[in-house]
């Protein structure tokens, strides 16, 4: 028996998101003349016959709410996608993931919308520039905004200024007075405000890091943000020979790969230097990591609550969430009387 033909084979063979392969069997008029082409040739050469589900997804409610996403490999983007998963998993709503990459975040997700208008758009930790603003907003679908902010939009926001702050008191608490800082690869509003927040706390109380202890490692896969920049991080703080009485690490991965390159050099935390992370990922309790909590699984539910009430009306007003960060205690920050 062959292979029953979906709207997936359609979108395939048109090189479309499966959204817009709906939209043009509804005849909407939010596709233009030329991906209706695209698409009608797909449909003819593959003989396609649509089915009554297939049209179904292109009705006036939104059926599949598309999810951009940087990155859906690291421990971070892991735990809110499960919040997510969850809250869509007793309503009728699927949802595909668009990965738009640590590289160049802006770029991809511009491409990703020139492949057609999904039916409700989640997008994560992507600065909305004037281009992009201008593009959502011509496509007239519900849209919510996480880790990125724009007054026009939906958004949940982390506080990561405030986040930077709470890591520099808390280090400044416990006696630290020598500090590094391991950074990550790419410039973001994001990175930036979590480092600009714990700067200022240390300048504050008359403290500067000096430039040789801000190390970033040579490994660029997720942006700077993983296990083996943090691993590499360690060895050029030891070549350099400018090692800190303790680290602030940008997220809980650095922080990991850090204390591993640490033990390997026979340098205990947090006897001879303690460590901070940014995140809570679940592996960091395990490892007595003290680190800034991010309530990641939960603001992938708020997430979900927030799009699917904006589809019940997309004219209430755009609601702005700020997350706020909290310290998590643990061994690696226990600094020795």
């Amino acid at each position: 028996m062959p292979k029953k033909l979906t709207i997936y084979d359609v979108a395939k063979k048109a090189n479309v998101a499966i959204s817009t392969v709906s939209r043009v069997l509804n005849d909407s008029p939010y596709v233009s003349d030329e991906t209706k082409s695209k698409v009608d040739m797909a449909i003819k050469e593959l003989d396609f016959r649509p089915q009554f589900n297939a049209r179904k997804l292109a009705r006036s409610e939104p059926q599949i709410i598309a999810v951009a996403v940087p990155t859906f490999t690291t421990p971070f983007f892991n735990e809110v996608l499960k919040g997510v998963k969850d809250e869509l998993m007793d309503v009728d709503l699927d949802f595909i993931i668009y990965n738009t990459g640590s590289a160049d975040p802006e770029e991809n997700f511009k491409n990703f919308l020139d492949r057609g208008v999904p039916d409700a758009l989640l997008i994560f930790s992507i600065d909305i520039t004037d281009e992009i603003h201008s593009r959502i907003k011509s496509m007239n679908v519900p849209v919510v905004l996480v880790g990125s902010n724009h007054e026009e939009y939906n958004y949940i926001y982390w506080d990561n200024y405030q986040g930077g702050t709470l890591a520099a008191k808390h280090l400044l608490d416990k006696g630290y007075r020598d500090f590094g800082i391991i950074r990550s690869h790419s410039k973001s509003k994001i990175t930036d405000e979590r480092e600009k927040g714990f700067r200022d706390t240390l300048t504050e109380a008359g403290i500067t890091v000096p430039e040789e202890k801000l190390v970033t490692g040579i490994t660029k896969k997720h942006a700077g943000f993983s296990e083996e920049a943090g691993y590499e991080a360690i060895k050029i703080l030891k070549d350099r020979d400018t090692m800190p009485e303790v680290l602030f690490c940008t997220n809980d991965a650095q922080a990991i790969g850090a204390m591993h390159a640490l033990d390997e050099l026979n340098i205990k935390v947090p006897e001879d230097i303690g460590i901070m992370g940014y995140d809570n990922i679940k592996v960091s309790r395990y490892l007595g990591l003290t680190t800034v909590d991010q309530q990641m699984y939960d603001v992938g539910i708020k997430a979900i609550k927030t799009l699917r009430a904006l589809i019940k009306d997309m004219e209430q007003p755009s609601k702005h969430v700020v997350i706020p960060p909290s310290i998590v205690e643990r061994k690696s920050t226990q600094k020795p009387k």
